[in-house]
């Protein structure tokens, strides 16, 4: 078993290093990073920022000149507490469903800026357009589907099944954040899985809501 596990490893690492010779390596795995990220605000708005802005503040991660401020201890100290915020609010009855109209818009701003800081060296125009359709586009579809999630589960529920969804909700943005650090490759193989199920299962959901109200 540890023979296999060592081939196994130096099978990866060979395939790592033949992929960091293709040209634009650092642009797909920048992408695969960013839409990861994206993905994790459509779970939650400021905990992937915060995480970004620690692991950068911390040395973990490095930090594009043009996003310097995120490593910064003012907007550590900022994402942290609106962290702390964002998770309690979300186990407050009716207080949930109001951030979930506030926070979807807000979601994509922040999948945007967070897609964007792996593009910081390409010109303006196209780093925040592809910040926009790619990362704005990923959170907005993310997040939209846990906001019919909860309306339906205030409509089967009473509200009850609403503490499962925001648990849920919390701990995938805290994984999914960690995955597109450390293994961007799966984060975007997930990400790409969420957008399936938003696009396959999200109308299905707003509209057994809409029969219902």
């Amino acid at each position: 078993m540890l023979y296999i596990c060592n081939g196994i490893g130096r099978l990866i690492l060979l395939m790592l290093q033949m992929l960091e010779n293709l040209p634009y390596w650092q642009y797909i795995i920048g992408a695969f990073i960013g839409i990861g990220l994206a993905a994790a605000t459509g779970f939650r708005v400021f905990l992937p920022v915060f995480i970004v802005s620690l692991a950068s503040y911390m040395g973990w991660i490095p930090v594009n000149e043009h996003f310097v401020w995120m490593s910064g201890l003012p907007t550590l100290i900022i994402t942290g507490v609106a962290t702390v915020v964002e998770i309690l609010a979300y186990y407050i009855p009716f207080v949930d469903h109001l951030l979930d109209t506030i926070f979807v818009p807000m979601a994509t701003i922040a999948g945007s800026i967070l897609f964007a800081s792996q593009f910081a060296d390409l010109s303006a125009f196209p780093q925040w357009a592809m910040a926009l359709i790619a990362g704005g586009g990923t959170a907005a579809a993310v997040s939209s589907v846990f906001a019919g999630t909860r309306a339906a589960s205030t409509a089967t529920t009473g509200g009850i099944g609403n503490h499962l969804v925001s648990t849920t909700e919390t701990a995938g943005a805290a994984v999914m954040t960690g995955i597109a650090l450390i293994v961007p490759v799966i984060a975007f193989i997930i990400a790409i899985l969420l957008l399936y199920f938003a696009f396959k299962f999200g109308k299905r959901i707003w509209r057994r809501i809409g029969r219902r109200t």
